[in-house]
């Protein structure tokens, strides 16, 4: 038996979904193929991967060699893309929120300009509202956008539903007095929402601190000037949530990718490639 793409993937899938049932949706395999394709997998190695209990957990061996699994695997797939479609050209007009190419897409989108260099992909940041508005007068092909409702975009193709978070240092929270915030300009779903469920609540609040930029909003947080509010995995290390003193409960973000429906090879491409990274 060889490390085969359908073996790394049975594998990655179990480790990062800790269930077998789970990883079998995810690679459209039965739980018992995924379970033989494990076994295998460790006899081959000659090494444990997983901790069967309870709860599946991987070994220190494991956890090692998923570092592995994951580069072989998205190197695999590299290859494939690049001699597959070697003739895909054109320009790609792709529209996104800018905390989302800080934390999520600049890798992503470096390797899709390496795998695709005949694709000349322009790429700009702007808020989710005026994405949308820019992208319904054509001026852009692809956009990801930030919603509160996954119905407010009936024909997007979701991408997946965060859970917003208080993130700041909750001693600044005091019931006598306003709640310190540090947000975006309008528009902003992330905005809208903190500000919506503090009027909900019945809580008094002031701006502190405005930035449209990702790198700007940690900076306040970090000096301590407010709280803000982000999806759970765009917490960065060396801010704490913030979940004691009254806080009200946030809604989910949803996040959504919306495509012009004229077919266009290099924007098809793209639009695979991201959800492919992001999901």
């Amino acid at each position: 038996m060889s490390l085969d793409s359908i073996t790394l993937q049975c594998f990655i899938a179990v480790a990062e979904t800790g269930s077998f049932t789970r990883a079998a949706e995810r690679v459209a395999r039965t739980q018992s193929a995924v379970s033989q394709q494990i076994a295998r997998l460790e006899e081959l190695l000659g090494k444990p991967l997983l901790l069967r209990g309870k709860a599946l957990a991987l070994t220190a061996e494991g956890e090692i060699f998923l570092g592995y699994a994951r580069r072989i695997f998205a190197l695999q797939h590299e290859a494939m893309d690049r001699f597959k479609e070697p003739e895909l050209e054109g320009e790609v007009r792709f529209g996104l929120p800018e905390d989302f190419a800080s934390v999520f897409l600049s890798d992503v989108l470096a390797d899709f300009v390496r795998l695709h260099p005949r694709i000349l992909l322009n790429v700009e940041c702007d808020l989710t509202l005026n994405l949308l508005e820019r992208f319904r007068q054509q001026q852009f092909d692809l956009v990801l956008v930030k919603m509160s409702r996954p119905e407010d975009l009936p024909n997007g193709l979701d991408v997946w539903t965060e859970p917003l978070e208080w993130v700041g240092d909750e001693g600044l929270v005091d019931a006598d007095r306003p709640v310190p915030l540090i947000l975006s300009p309008q528009p902003c779903v992330y905005r809208a929402g903190a500000l919506e469920a503090l009027d909900a609540a019945g809580r008094s609040w002031h701006l502190a601190f405005s930035s449209p930029s990702y790198a700007g909003t940690i900076a306040a947080v970090k000096a301590g000037m407010g709280l803000t509010v982000l999806p759970r995995n765009m917490i960065p290390p060396g801010c704490a949530t913030a979940t004691g003193k009254g806080l009200p409960v946030l809604t989910n973000t949803h996040i959504s990718l919306l495509k012009h429906s004229a077919r266009n090879p290099a924007v098809d491409s793209l639009e695979q490639f991201v959800l492919k990274q992001l999901r």
